[in-house]
């Protein structure tokens, strides 16, 4: 039995929650013993400088021993976040309506650049002398 054969023989049951850059797996595993366990596997896409990408993982091996108490402080935990800060995501980042927010705070920036070019190319057009070339 060939290495590939034992990874598929090895995954039971899984499942993926793409998240944005993010994206987390979920995979019921088989010990050699035939007992399983839970792997959650954290991969993020990065983009080098030249455009190409490459993706860093991180896992976590969850046992069946672990199960109840971890399930009872990740509740706690996700509880407590909500209850604070609510549902909705508070970073610009994620923000739904950044962009539109960023683009009605830079409006009166851009308006003022443009007023500047506006003035600059009147002044050049009202110092500009027009040359006919039968005048030369």
């Amino acid at each position: 039995m060939g290495y590939n054969d034992m990874m598929e023989q090895e995954e039971i049951f899984s499942k993926v929650l793409r998240a944005g850059r993010r994206t987390y797996f979920f995979d019921v595993r088989a010990t050699k013993a035939g007992d399983y366990y839970l792997t959650i596997t954290e991969s993020k896409k990065f983009t080098n400088d030249d455009g190409s990408f490459h993706y860093k993982k991180h896992k976590i091996y969850l046992y069946k021993e672990d199960f109840s108490e971890f399930r009872e402080i990740l509740a706690e935990m996700t509880d407590y976040i909500i209850t604070e800060k609510g549902e909705e995501v508070i970073s610009e980042r994620h923000q739904k309506d950044f962009k539109k927010e960023y683009e009605n705070d830079a409006a009166p920036a851009q308006n003022k650049v443009e007023e500047k070019v506006e003035a600059k190319d009147k002044n050049a057009t009202e110092n500009f002398t027009d040359v006919d070339f039968d005048d030369i």
